[in-house]
């Protein structure tokens, strides 16, 4: 059982406003794409931050949003406040992903849960070997990525010290964020 996590708290400083908002040009909600891609989940929740209410009113309610009051001090902020969302759930893991990332879809969720064991499992989708997002985050882990995100480095700290699988993806994206228009 694995929960979703989709990262859109942000100001989108260097895009020109947050990214939980943006469009492609044929209209393409940037997240909805991202939650769509996430389909293959349990379940998904939604972290907000920025222009939460108008970000929320996008998202069907059939999908729980938490907003992250704390949003502004970083994709740390929203990933602690995921986690703690969760915690009480069942949820043995977390595929953690970003709202910026447009050609991450269905396909990359799907092979990245396929190396899913069990709540001791650290994962990340790699594109032409090198470790990109979604994350997938065993519940063994979720204290201590609580305890050392911060700022905007989110588990990136907790991952270089522990052993995490690479699941290659290349092949379906290029895993690459959109941090300018």
């Amino acid at each position: 059982m694995t929960a979703g996590l989709l990262l859109a708290a942000g100001a989108g400083r260097r895009f020109g406003g947050p990214k939980a908002l943006a469009r492609d040009e044929d209209g393409t909600s940037w997240l909805l794409r991202s939650l769509q891609a996430l389909r293959p989940c349990a379940e998904i929740v939604v972290v907000l931050g920025a222009e939460a209410e108008r970000a929320a009113a996008l998202l069907p309610m059939s999908v729980a949003r938490i907003r992250a009051d704390d949003w502004a001090e970083g994709m740390g902020a929203s990933l602690r406040a995921g986690l703690e969302a969760l915690t009480p759930t069942g949820h043995e893991s977390v595929l953690v992903s970003l709202v910026d990332l447009p050609d991450v879809d269905g396909a990359v969720v799907a092979r990245l849960l396929g190396a899913s064991r069990g709540p001791a499992d650290l994962a990340r989708a790699a594109y032409d070997g090198v470790p990109g997002h979604p994350v997938l985050l065993g519940r063994d882990h979720w204290p201590g990525v609580v305890a050392s995100a911060r700022g905007d480095r989110g588990a990136r700290d907790y991952l270089a010290a522990h052993d995490v699988a690479l699941v290659e993806c290349g092949d379906l994206a290029s895993g690459a964020d959109v941090d300018r228009r």
